[in-house]
């Protein structure tokens, strides 16, 4: 018989540390807020990567979801080159 075990989200069933996990959770959406406004601006990649200060191939990565290659300060310079508000709010853990 196999156990099974539920998590909140991805991240914790990924990610034991959780400083770590939290850095992911944050990375992924900004990732994810950042596509988003991408594609309802309309733009291309190259577009994209001008007005947000960054290559082409950035972008591509962008949205092929390699979180692996994007540190929170990257992309939150990302977001605000968008003319997106990034805020955040810090509270006790569970």
């Amino acid at each position: 018989m196999t156990k099974t075990k539920a998590f909140e989200n991805v991240w914790d069933a990924l990610e034991p540390d959780p400083g770590k996990r939290e850095n992911l959770r944050l990375r992924s959406a900004l990732m994810s807020a950042l596509i988003r406004h991408i594609k309802r601006e309309g733009w291309t990649q190259v577009q994209a990567a001008n007005i947000l200060g960054v290559t082409q191939p950035r972008i591509s990565n962008l949205i092929h979801g390699k979180i692996d290659l994007f540190a929170l300060d990257i992309l939150v310079r990302m977001a605000t080159a968008a003319g997106l508000r990034v805020t955040l709010r810090v509270e006790k853990a569970a």
